[in-house]
């Protein structure tokens, strides 16, 4: 009867006939609510209870019994039940009660996310474009969205990727679960992975309390993982984990934990260099890569350059009650220049030049490009990073620097002490052995 009067509610219900059963149940469809008889013919509804909340602290959970007392109420209320109820259950009062439930399950996953998701949204801008380019990455946008089938946002950063992620979440059936994004390489690697995966109490010390991870907090919606080729080798095995099976442990746990989240990638790096490199796993890449979308950078769309000025412009105007515009002067000087931020240092630029603005028309004085070129302008400083190889592990690029570093040094040290080894040795604060050694290591000969 409660199935039925459930089920027409639009409800999915999944029924198990005793403790066991339920338990499975629990962690292979992690459900939004749990209704429990406090008899059962293996087990009683209290075990039901404390496995729901093992599984998760915040799953509702109302007790029904034939049998009730004044104790069991309590007892199950201490342990955490949402309501008690006496059979014969009326209907229409526990479809009420089940939409309170689910109401606030909402809520304590919003109250999680809450910060995040304002901070996220607090002026991101909307997608605004008409290039062909653009209009390619939409489409597919809409095809994916149709689908669970994970995705992978390729593109240069500043190119907007988490708005794409947001606009896929939106666009698909699970726009009303929710939407967790998380920065893999924002993130120190010792704390990475209790961030995805959550931790329980007492796993490490400072682990207070039990800890639910991203994948928990995005059942039923949507994960982004932003700056998937920053994700540190050890726990590209359990990501792959996760992708194929939907399950995983929580940092300290030992028991399998079931979600259904559908995952959308981004990177700024080659991911297939970075197979070939060894830095990212084949496998993974392959299972990321089912649905790949690459976002243009913005000089490759040059006619949007001009509309999205404006629309910044409009944006920061109301925000700063101000009203500006553009001299063609300045203008032309923002579609001429290369972009290397992208979109982000467009909107920062316009957000600038809004500020310094002292009159109601922007010039190109207000917009301080940085690489900007041209006749009279200054070259963009060449970053001597970018003379640096840097590629392979962090421990093969630190090794190759600090072994080029001490080249140098050591050519300079023997430069100044005139070929005189021991003026050298005690320049650099070595040994003279060391710096022996150092020479014929590096192959440097008597200055």
């Amino acid at each position: 009867m409660l199935r039925h009067a459930l089920e027409e509610q639009g409800h999915t219900v999944v029924e198990a006939v005793d403790q066991p059963s339920a338990v499975q149940q629990l962690q292979q469809a992690r459900p939004a609510v749990v209704l429990t008889d406090l008899k059962l013919p293996d087990g009683d509804g209290f075990g039901v209870l404390r496995a729901a909340k093992e599984l998760d602290p915040e799953l509702p959970v109302v007790v029904m019994t034939a049998y009730g007392s004044i104790q069991d109420a309590v007892t199950a209320m201490k342990e955490g039940a949402m309501d008690f109820l006496a059979k014969p259950v009326d209907p229409d009062h526990l479809l009420l009660l089940v939409e309170r439930a689910i109401a606030q399950r909402r809520m304590a996953i919003d109250n999680v996310l809450l910060k995040q998701e304002l901070a996220e949204r607090r002026g991101a801008p909307r997608i605004v474009g008409e290039d062909p380019k653009l209009r390619q990455v939409s489409q597919q946008l809409h095809r994916a969205a149709g689908t669970d089938t994970t995705v992978l946002l390729e593109g240069e950063s500043g190119t907007g990727k988490e708005l794409f992620a947001r606009a896929l979440h939106a666009l698909s059936s699970r726009n009303d679960g929710p939407f967790v994004a998380i920065n893999c390489a924002a993130i120190p690697e010792t704390l990475l992975e209790t961030e995805l995966f959550g931790h329980e109490k007492g796993a490490f010390t400072g682990a207070a309390a039990r800890k639910p991870g991203r994948f928990e907090l995005a059942h039923r919606g949507t994960l982004f993982l932003d700056e998937i080729g920053d994700l540190p080798l050890p726990l590209q095995a359990k990501i792959l984990r996760a992708l194929e099976e939907k399950r995983f442990e929580r940092v300290g746990g030992t028991q399998s934990l079931h979600v259904d989240v559908r995952i959308v990638a981004a990177t700024n790096r080659g991911l297939k260099a970075a197979v070939a490199a060894r830095q990212f796993r084949e496998d993974l890449f392959f299972r990321l890569s089912v649905f790949p979308i690459d976002i243009p950078p913005l000089r490759e769309r040059p006619g949007d350059i001009a509309t999205l000025a404006r629309h910044f412009m409009d944006k920061f105007s109301r925000d700063m009650n101000k009203k500006v515009h553009f001299a063609p002067a300045a203008l032309e000087e923002l579609q001429t220049y290369p972009w290397p931020g992208n979109v982000r240092e467009l909107q920062n630029c316009i957000e600038r030049a809004v500020i310094l603005c002292d009159g109601d028309t922007i010039q190109p004085r207000h917009l301080s490009l940085t690489f900007k070129v041209g006749p009279g302008a200054v070259a963009a400083p060449v970053s001597p990073w970018d003379q640096i190889d840097l590629s392979g592990t962090l421990l093969e690029a630190t090794r190759r620097v600090t072994s080029e570093v001490e080249r140098r040094k050591v050519e300079q040290a023997m430069q100044g002490a005139a070929g005189n080894r021991q003026r050298a040795a005690e320049a650099l604060q070595i040994s003279y052995k060391a710096l022996t050694s150092k020479l014929r290591e590096f192959g440097i000969s008597e200055v």
